[in-house]
């Protein structure tokens, strides 16, 4: 029988959303680099004639923050990545692999939604962007912003009609503390210039009714 010899390795990162990996450290490419390379030790290291097997058994993520849903949201990426590999001689890990594949396909299926992209139509777009410069000034409106790769829920509704998503910008995100992120801190500054935007938007947009 042969010997067995356990391990544990942690991978501690910053969050961030998984539309914009930049903004964070990405656990899960860090552990699956780690696990190819610690297959190389027997492959590279070890007498090929020698009885040696390292098998990584386990893999767990979690949220440093305790979150309740900790490591499971579908397009966030952990804050705190845990491995617990146990290296063990014999098939834990096949075994496993064999028996979670359809269990997973059947998962993936039914967890697949197909949301549409949100494009805004010229025309209301071009309201939106008057209403905006009335408010803010021309300098303080950008029209050239870069695509993003986040899903919104508003492109439904811009399927269904024509219309125009518009952000308004409320301060930078620093070390992944985004919308998303249990540490966020909405800027209650900007309160009065967002109702400002809605509120100029329908005086321009609307005609006024003669008394």
């Amino acid at each position: 029988m042969a010997a067995d010899d356990k391990f544990e390795i942690t991978i501690a990162s910053r969050g961030a959303h998984a539309a914009m990996p930049h903004l964070g450290d990405d656990p899960i490419v860090a552990a699956a680099a780690m696990i190819g390379a610690i297959q190389t030790i027997v492959s590279r290291t070890a007498n090929p004639q020698e009885e040696v097997v390292v098998s990584i058994t386990q893999m767990h993520g979690q949220y440093l923050e305790h979150r309740p849903r900790g490591g499971r949201a579908a397009r966030h990426l952990p804050i705190f990545q845990a491995g617990d590999p146990q290296g063990a001689r014999g098939r834990p890990a096949a075994d496993f692999r064999k028996a979670s594949h359809p269990r997973m396909r059947q998962n993936l299926l039914l967890l697949l939604q197909a949301d549409p992209a949100a494009v805004n139509a010229e025309g209301p777009t071009e309201q939106a962007t008057r209403a905006a410069v009335m408010v803010a000034g021309d300098a303080n409106v950008q029209r050239d912003v870069t695509p993003s790769m986040g899903c919104e829920d508003f492109g439904f509704m811009l399927a269904a009609r024509p219309g125009c998503y518009l952000w308004i910008r409320q301060r930078p995100i620093v070390d992944g503390v985004g919308l998303h992120s249990s540490r966020y801190d909405f800027n209650d500054e900007i309160l009065p210039l967002g109702a400002s935007y809605w509120a100029k938007l329908v005086e321009s947009v609307l005609p006024r009714s003669e008394a």
